[in-house]
This record gives C-alpha cells, structure tokens and sequence, in this order.
C-alpha cells in the first residue's frame, strides 16, 4: 500500500525522464488496486451536502451541462479548453492530479477521447463515480462510423435533442451522488432543457431558410454527422470522425471533384482541427476551375473562449447555425 502511493506520488510529481503513458499506466493501475479508495475516496451524500462537489470533465461541451444542471453545487474543471482536439489529447500530469482529486467524472464516451476512454471505463469498472455522458443513448439514435464496426460517432452534441439525453444523464448522476440537494438538480434541469428546445427550433428554422440545393456543409472532419440528421444538411469532410485518421491526397482530390461539379459555395475550418487539409481542398478546387470560398470558422470537438458567447454549448451552436446560413444562403 506506502509503495503504491509512493510511486504515483513519485510518476505524478516527478519533472524529467516520465512519458504520459507512464502516468496513465501508473495511475489506471493504482485505481484498480485494492489501496485505490484512499486515493479517490467515494464520499458519503451526509458529508458532501456541507460542501459543494468538485466534478471534472474532458471537453467544455460536458463542463457547460455541469455548470447549467450543478449550479452553485459544483466546482467543475475541464481538462480540455478551446482549441483542444480530444481524439488527439495526452493527459498531463496536472490532469492526473485533476482526476484522483474529484468527486465525479465526466466524458464523453463513444471513444471520443481516444486511448483516454480506457482509462476512464477502467474507473467506472472499479466502482469509482465516472460517468459517460453517451451511456444511455439508445444504440438505435446514433451514428454508425463504418457498417459492421459497431463503432458510433461521438459527436451527439450537434443534434441538441440528443445532447438532451446527456444533460439528463449527468442530472441523474448528480442527483444520486448529493440527493439532498434533488430539487435544486431538478428545477436546474427543467430550466436548460426549456433553454435547448429553444435551441433546437432556432437551428432547425434558421437552417431551413438555406434553399435546399445548397444545404451542403463542407468541413474538415466528419463531427457534424448528427448535424446534417437533425436538421436536414447534406455533409460532407476530408477527415473521417476521429482526426486521428489523416485524409490521404485521394480524398482531397475526390472531394474537390465533388465540389466543382455540384459549385457548392463555401468549405469551412474547424477551431480544433489545423486548417491546411482545407486549404488543400481549397487549392484542388481551384485547380479544376472552381473557386469555393471559406466560409469561416466552426466550432466543433471545442467551444470558444471563456467568458464568450461561444465559450457556452448553446452560444457555440447559435454561432455554428449563423456563420453557416450566412456563407451558404
């Protein structure tokens, strides 16, 4: 037991000479041992209703649903800012501490957070309290990546109705985790969903006035798959859903094909995604006597900046549904 708290207290704090993977072996390693519960103690509902619970999450998207269903209750830590592409993201140090210091955990699941997910599914094995926000998704409503994968795309929060099934999930969580406080979670919940509903129907109004010959959304990667679903736009991307496949000169060439043929007007970039696979396709285009423009920037595997519009899941997607009527209308 001293030995296993002295070695990821030695793989935590060390400064040189130790990898990511060694801090995420050592640390997923110590959660299913037997001395895990004196790292990452599961604190009873009596104590923790006199204090507000510190909760943790992957991406913003996640942190927001905290925030609007928590309240005053939670203390929530992102792991992932703007910017951040989560298939891509290595954990730090830091994010360990971050982990083994929470209440409860949050993530996405689906694999949106690549070789994480392993780590975050070995938690929840162990009984500790981290939740996929995805887990009770019916199968039925999500995206396929490749027939006869069994692989779903992640990216749920772009159809808001079913990004709703994860805000329901981590009330129930939270509400299991402090049900002293269950009806302050309640009151919070009927308020963001009234709030998403009224999301749902601006996206669904203001993509329809886009004629619908023109309704194609080129982006760099495939996120807004559930997107398209729920609000009748055709997509397109250079990238499969995971950025960790890189699009090969073949995909860049058939896409431009695609859209000097159809002259679809504009192509977008992501936040999180580098824009170099966009100016490729640019370039291809070009080349075959079409000029597609840059409809401007997207956000989609992150939000924006704090304190913006865009730093919210509901500003992100107002801005999403606005920059797109705009370049395509």
């Amino acid at each position: 037991m001293k030995n296993d708290m002295l070695d990821i207290s030695e793989i935590v704090n060390k400064k040189q000479g130790v990898t990511r993977r060694h801090i995420l072996i050592g640390l997923g390693g110590l959660l299913l041992s037997g001395c895990a519960s004196s790292l990452y103690i599961r604190t009873d509902p009596a104590t923790l209703a006199k204090r507000k619970i510190n909760l943790t999450t992957t991406v913003g998207m996640i942190a927001d649903i905290a925030r609007n269903v928590g309240g005053e209750r939670v203390i929530v830590t992102a792991l992932m800012g703007p910017g951040v592409d989560p298939h891509l993201y290595k954990p730090s140090a830091r994010d360990v501490n971050k982990l083994t210091s929470a209440d409860v955990i949050f993530y996405g699941g689906l694999h949106l957070e690549g070789r994480m997910v392993e780590l975050f599914e070995k938690i929840s094995k162990s009984g500790r309290p981290a939740f996929a926000v995805t887990a009770d998704i019916p199968p039925n409503r999500l995206r396929n990546i490749e027939e006869g994968s069994g692989a779903h795309d992640p990216h749920v929060w772009f159809d808001v109705t079913l990004w709703m099934e994860a805000v329901k999930k981590i009330h129930r969580s939270l509400t299991a985790l402090d049900p002293t406080y269950a009806d302050y979670y309640d009151q919070n919940l009927k308020t963001y969903l009234k709030e998403l509903e009224a999301l749902h129907d601006y996206a669904k109004t203001q993509l329809a006035s886009i004629p619908k010959a023109a309704r194609v959304l080129v982006t760099a990667h495939d996120a807004f798959g559930y997107f398209g679903d729920a609000y009748d736009v055709e997509v397109k991307a250079i990238q499969g859903s995971s950025t960790a496949t890189e699009a090969g000169a073949k995909d860049v060439q058939d896409l431009a094909k695609y859209l000097a043929t159809n002259k679809i007007k504009a192509i977008f970039v992501e936040s999180s995604v580098p824009q170099s696979t966009v100016e490729a396709v640019q370039k291809a285009t070009r080349a075959r006597g079409w000029e597609i423009a840059l409809g401007g920037e997207l956000f989609s595997d992150a939000m924006g900046d704090d304190g913006t519009p865009e730093g919210t899941y509901i500003g992100m997607v107002k801005h999403n549904v606005d920059v797109i009527v705009k370049a395509l209308k």
